[in-house]
C-alpha cells in the first residue's frame, strides 16, 4: 500500500506583522503567542465574521496577510484592548488590526466612520455632527436658558462656554447638541452641585475622534491637536472627556 505524503508549503513572510513589530517596545511580543484563547474570551467582537482576536493573530503569524488585510472583521473590533488585558504575554493585537485597517483604500472603509472623520474635519468643533461652532454656542445657551426658566431650584445653573482659566474643559458628544441636546443637562447639573469650575470651549468641543478609528493617522493627528490647543488656549488645568 502506497503512502500517501503531505507535503507542508513554507510559512510566509508576514509584512503587516513586521510593520506592526518594528514600531512596539520590544516589537509587542507578537512572535510569544501561547494560543491560550485568552484574548478571544473577552473580545466582544468574537465569532463575527468567523472571526477571533486569537485566530486573527496566527493568521498573521503564517504570513495570511491578505486575508487578515481582507476581512471585515478588522472593523468590528471596537480597540477596547481587552485582549491584551487578559493576554499573558501582553501582546499588542490592536495594533495589528489598525495596521490591517490602514491597508484598505480609504473610500471603501466603513461610510458611517468614514462619513464621521470627515464632517470632523469641517471645522475646529471637531464635530462629527460637522456642527460649527456658533450653532453649538447657541444650543447651550438656549437649553440652559430654558432649565432655568421652567424647573425650580436651577435658577442658577450655569453652562459656560469659553471661560478663560476654568480648573475643566468639558468635551461633548457631538450628537447631543443636534439631536438630543437634553441630554447634556444631568451632567451641568452634577457639576453645578459639586462647584466645579468647569467650561465648554467653541473650539474642539467634540469628545469622539473617529479618524483614529478609521486608521487615518494625519486626521487623528489633526483632531487631537485641535482639541489640544482649545484646552492650552483658555488655560484650563484638566480636559474631561466623555466618551
Amino acid at each position: 500500500m502506497a503512502e500517501e505524503v503531505i507535503k507542508l508549503g513554507k510559512r510566509k513572510k508576514s509584512t503587516l506583522k513586521e510593520k506592526v513589530a518594528e514600531i512596539l517596545p520590544d516589537g509587542g511580543n507578537l512572535n510569544l503567542c501561547l494560543t491560550c484563547g485568552a484574548c478571544s474570551s473577552g473580545c466582544p467582537a468574537t465569532g463575527l465574521e468567523g472571526m477571533d482576536p486569537r485566530k486573527f493573530l496566527r493568521m498573521a503569524a503564517l504570513g495570511m496577510d491578505e486575508e487578515i488585510c481582507s476581512t471585515n472583521w478588522v472593523w468590528c473590533c471596537s480597540m477596547c484592548q481587552r485582549c491584551i488585558y487578559v493576554c499573558p504575554m501582553k501582546i499588542n493585537i490592536p495594533q495589528l488590526v489598525f495596521y490591517a485597517r490602514q491597508s484598505w483604500p480609504r473610500e471603501k472603509r466603513p461610510k458611517g466612520i468614514l462619513g464621521s472623520c470627515d464632517m470632523a474635519l469641517r471645522n475646529d468643533t471637531c464635530s462629527a455632527m460637522g456642527t460649527t461652532e456658533e450653532d453649538f454656542q447657541f444650543v447651550v445657551e438656549d437649553v440652559v436658558a430654558e432649565v432655568r426658566e421652567t424647573q425650580p431650584g436651577w435658577e442658577d445653573l450655569e453652562a459656560p462656554i469659553n471661560k478663560q482659566g476654568a480648573m475643566y474643559f468639558l468635551n461633548q458628544n457631538s450628537r447631543e447638541p443636534v439631536t438630543e441636546p437634553d441630554e447634556m443637562v444631568p451632567l451641568w447639573k452634577i457639576l453645578h452641585k459639586v462647584g466645579a469650575d468647569w467650561t465648554y470651549g467653541t473650539k474642539g468641543w467634540a469628545g469622539e475622534n473617529y479618524c483614529m478609528f478609521i486608521a487615518d493617522d494625519e486626521a487623528w493627528k489633526h483632531i487631537t491637536e485641535v482639541k489640544a490647543k482649545a484646552v492650552d488656549d483658555l488655560g484650563c488645568e484638566y480636559w474631561l472627556n466623555t466618551e
